[in-house]
This record gives C-alpha cells, sequence and structure tokens, in this order.
C-alpha cells in the first residue's frame, strides 16, 4: 500500500501541497480529482520521487521513499504514466517498450504478451516510431511501457487527456483489468470525472494544494464534491 502522509511540497517559496495524506491500497483503484493548478501533478511528483518533499512521509509497503530517487522507487515497484506521454519519439515502439527494462532483473527483460492483449495496436506498431503515433496510441504505448517495469504500483497523470473517446474506453478496460488480475495499487491523476467515477474505489478531491474531499466514487455526485470540481 502507498501511503503519503501530511506531505508538504515548495517550489521555491511557493508552497504547492499543504498537509496532504492520502492512501492507495494494493488491489484498488485511488482517483485523485481537482481543477487545474491545485497540486494533482505534485503530488505525483512527490510520490515519484521527481520532486522532494519539504515535510511528511512518502512510503509504499512499509518502505519510507522521502529522498530515494525515482530509478529507486521504481526498483521498488513504482510505476508511472507521466502527463503527456512522454514516449521517445525518435525510438520505435519495440525500442520504447524495452526502455522499460531499466528497473527490472536481467531474467525478466522481456515484454510480456499480457502488454499487447490490452493494447494490440502495439504489436502490429512495433517497428514503427513513436512519434508518428497518435495521441491514443502514445498513451497505450507510455501504460505498456510503465508495465514493463513489473509495478506493485501504477501512478497515472491525466491518462485521457487529449484522447478519443473509444481509446478512453480501451484504457479504462485496460486499468480495471490490471486492478482485477494482478492485485496492483493503482493511482490515477484525473479531471474527467466520468471516467473516475465508473474506475475508482475510493476518490479525493484537491483544492489548493490540500485534500478537501474523499469517500467512496458514490460520494463525487454529492453538492460538496462538484462544489470543487465546477469551474
Amino acid at each position: 500500500m502507498l501511503t503519503v502522509d501530511n506531505i508538504n511540497l515548495h517550489y521555491g517559496a511557493a508552497q504547492a501541497l499543504r498537509g496532504v495524506s492520502i492512501t492507495a491500497p494494493m488491489g484498488k483503484i485511488t482517483c485523485v480529482l481537482g481543477r487545474n493548478g491545485v497540486g494533482k501533478t505534485s503530488l505525483l511528483r512527490a510520490v515519484t520521487g521527481q520532486h522532494a518533499t519539504s515535510a511528511g512521509k512518502v512510503t509504499f509497503n512499509d518502505t519510507v521513499m522521502n529522498g530515494m530517487a525515482p530509478y529507486n522507487r521504481a526498483r521498488l515497484g513504482v510505476g508511472f504514466v507521466p502527463q503527456g506521454r512522454e514516449v521517445f519519439p525518435l525510438l520505435t515502439v519495440k525500442e520504447n517498450l524495452e526502455s522499460g527494462y531499466a528497473p527490472v532483473a536481467r531474467k525478466d527483460r522481456f515484454v510480456p504478451e499480457e502488454i499487447f492483449a490490452l493494447f494490440p495496436i502495439l504489436k502490429s506498431m512495433l517497428g514503427r516510431r513513436g512519434g508518428d503515433l497518435s495521441g491514443g496510441q502514445q498513451q497505450q504505448l507510455a501504460i505498456g511501457r510503465a508495465l514493463v517495469t513489473r509495478p506493485k504500483i501504477l501512478v497515472l497523470d491525466e491518462p485521457t487527456e487529449g484522447i478519443q473517446p473509444s481509446i478512453i474506453k480501451d484504457i479504462g478496460r485496460a486499468i480495471q483489468y490490471l486492478r482485477d488480475s494482478t492485485g496492483m495499487a493503482i493511482l490515477l491523476v484525473e479531471q474527467y470525472l466520468d471516467f473516475c467515477r465508473e474506475l475508482a474505489d475510493h476518490v479525493y478531491i484537491m483544492d489548493r494544494g490540500e485534500i478537501v474531499h474523499e469517500g467512496p466514487a458514490e460520494t463525487l455526485d454529492t453538492p460538496e464534491a462538484r462544489r470543487h470540481l465546477t469551474v
């Protein structure tokens, strides 16, 4: 289980996170929602080690990750799908997937067939450059690359951003399958309310760097929750 305990995060003098605490249990989908600029991506940066916290503690399966480099968190089992996909545009799909080998043992340096079962389009495009794929195909590639690292928790930053509805459904089915078949923890940051309502087991809403609401996905339809999500 991932536990974020009362963390603060600063960019210079600006405070982005204020006493944020969340948990992401194994075998569950945990969704963090909020408007633009409320600190959602900063929270994921703290979880994945891309930015140091200024207070509080981040633990995964009883290992304190404060001060741990991102590549060591990947070895611990933290898989990350960043906002904007960040695939290597000049590498092929096959090479992009193989870039996920870095944190895994030599015996595990192969692309699991399960990834091609989840995203069949990737198998038919192994020789195509990542930059030539559509946005939805790049998103599937980014998730596939994260899965190559054999994660115990999959962290996704707005996976539906700029994606056509048919691929959003494919990604949703893949996330549910991973939760149900592998028991991994899934931490998902999103702005697409319906996507989270359908997938999430538990939701948090952020506003101005703080958690202002938490509960089961059904609570997203309460006036309190909607007050923090409307623009």
